[in-house]
């Protein structure tokens, strides 16, 4: 009689944990979202270096009333070069600020020139070390910031579609509605 390892039984107990795993987050109350450390705390500085001819983010207009975004993106992100029509009407009615990350100063300023300026003032962040303080894993991202500094939402990826609308805008409104 052949002996049988138990080295055979190895590939389906592993196959059998993954799949657990696998079914388990997916079954998370939202498996998009990815949790962020700053909700609820003091929004982190912001580079101190813009765009030439752009008006220079400060921490002071993170700090000043009212509801604001902070969209971290790149010129080389098509993600964010999707987004980019969302932000220029929410422009409109609150003020968007952008940080822009790991970008050649002359692709960041093209980009703006061709596909418009959203935003009311700019930093830079050719490192990436702002980024890293907001806990940014990659562009796009953007922060909903309240009238005292504070993050109150996190939202990963581009502000188009159902995402946009389903996500991003319940967030924004409860934000707007809560200033008031």
């Amino acid at each position: 009689m052949a002996k049988i390892s138990p080295l055979v039984a190895l590939p389906p107990v592993i196959f059998a944990g993954l799949a657990a795993m696998f079914l388990w987050g997916m079954g998370r109350d939202n498996p998009n979202d990815l949790p962020s450390t700053m909700i609820g705390r003091e929004a982190p500085a912001v580079p101190q270096t813009t765009l030439p001819g752009k008006t220079q983010l400060t921490d002071a207009m993170l700090r000043q009333p009212g509801v604001k975004l902070v969209n971290f993106w790149a010129s080389w992100c098509p993600p964010c070069r999707a987004e980019h029509p969302t932000l220029t009407e929410l422009s409109k009615k609150l003020p968007v600020y952008g940080i822009d990350l790991k970008d050649p100063e002359a692709n960041a300023l093209a980009f703006l020139q061709q596909d418009g300026d959203p935003f009311h003032a700019l930093a830079t962040d050719p490192q990436g070390r702002g980024a890293i303080d907001w806990g940014v894993t990659a562009p796009p991202e953007t922060f909903i910031v309240d009238g005292d500094g504070k993050v109150l939402y996190r939202f990963a990826g581009p502000l188009v579609r159902e995402d946009f609308t389903n996500r991003f805008l319940p967030e924004l409104e409860k934000a707007l509605s809560a200033e008031r």
